[in-house]
């Protein structure tokens, strides 16, 4: 990665594996403090969790939602860019909430003014600020509020580069972490698994992807099921941000394809299959992807954990890593792939994924959005 003119980003990949045993040390040395938080947030009646953010940190919510909704019955994912447009759709006065607020910068002014909406429309109010930098609007605001809580992952996390990689990668696995059905000494297995796979993919897997980027596809289909389709969202967005727009991306879930959104495969169509790692999922993505294979015209590029002879010799590409304790953890693997490929596909049309749009045309914190006063 290193070899390639993109160094900010080249390197904010290549040091997730290490920034992902950061974080669970992060949370390790603050899980006393997040304990009695979260401890005090839930007094009373049934605490309601929300997770927000915008673009790849509104991924890392809809990303963690599907599972941790397992174990947390009100815990929901909405975007900031919906609150702040329609803030009485979505926040409820009398319910006890806890706005967790995910944020690279955390200087997006819709993460701002979604903290300032929820301290005015719900009575009872907790927030949970994760976040990569220590400067930004979000960090301050949680300063002197004891409604508030502040995490800040590791200092490198907070990505200079265009995309968010590390920062999003870190958020999630902080997201796990807190929230998760089990305690950091059982997941502490699952963390040394993923900081593992993603240096062997590093070292051992670039060839294939290299492969795959030179492939002569011009639209990418991601799909997924539960949480593994908000990663697909994710991976859609590095593709077509890092291309700036050259590949046409698309996510949606295995069985939601059908219904309409298959009109997008011709026979310059890559289909990215984040599959699950649970039997009864796994037999509808078999299914999709049966039928694409048998069609004979997108080519199919999947990923899937163990021992799975049904889809073998099914894709065009196949990304076959061990299994985890717990399935979630595949999310890791499955992005770090996707973001060096989106990496690779910018390098080959020319363009500097440190700064895809030099016009100014999108910009690392988001730029341009006025925000009206409420009436």
């Amino acid at each position: 990665m290193k070899q390639i003119d993109a160094f900010t980003t080249a390197k904010e990949i290549e040091q997730q594996p290490r920034l992902w045993e950061k974080t669970r040390e992060i949370i390790e040395n603050k899980q006393g403090e997040i304990d009695e938080f979260l401890e005090r947030a839930s007094t009373g009646e049934r605490l309601r969790i929300i997770f927000t953010g915008a673009g790849s940190s509104s991924f890392v919510g809809s990303t963690v939602a599907p599972y941790l909704g397992r174990y947390w019955d009100r815990l929901e994912s909405i975007p900031t860019t919906d609150i702040i447009t329609s803030p009485n759709s979505y926040l409820s006065r009398d319910v006890p909430t806890l706005l967790i607020s995910v944020a690279r910068s955390g200087n997006s002014p819709e993460s701002v003014e979604t903290v300032k909406l929820a301290n005015r429309f719900v009575n009872n109010i907790y927030h949970l600020f994760l976040t990569c930098n220590p400067q930004g609007s979000l960090a301050r605001m949680a300063q002197d509020d004891p409604n508030s809580l502040l995490l800040l992952m590791p200092e490198e996390a907070n990505d200079q580069g265009f995309a968010m990689t590390g920062s999003f990668t870190t958020m999630v696995l902080a997201s796990l972490l807190i929230f998760g059905p089990k305690g950091l000494e059982e997941t502490t297995a699952d963390v040394k698994w993923a900081c593992e796979v993603g240096e062997k993919i590093l070292q051992e897997d670039m060839g294939k992807i290299e492969n795959l980027a030179g492939e002569n596809f011009e639209r990418a289909v991601f799909l997924g099921t539960s949480s593994f389709l908000g990663l697909a969202r994710e991976a859609s967005l590095k593709v077509l941000e890092l291309s700036a727009g050259k590949i046409v991306c698309s996510s949606d879930s295995f069985l939601g394809f059908r219904h309409g959104p298959k009109s997008v495969v011709n026979d310059k169509t890559m289909i990215f299959g984040f599959t699950s790692g649970q039997n009864h999922p796994r037999k509808y993505e078999r299914d999709l992807l049966r039928e694409i294979t048998g069609e004979k015209t997108a080519k199919i590029t999947a990923f899937f954990a163990g021992n799975w002879p049904e889809i073998e010799g099914l894709a065009d590409t196949e990304f076959n890593f061990e299994e985890p304790q717990q399935e979630i953890f595949l999310l890791f693997p499955y992005i770090l792939v996707a973001q060096i490929l989106a990496t690779l596909m910018s390098i080959k049309f020319g363009i500097n994924p440190d700064n895809p749009n030099p016009e100014g045309l999108l910009n690392r914190v988001v730029q341009g959005v006025e925000i009206y006063p409420l009436e």
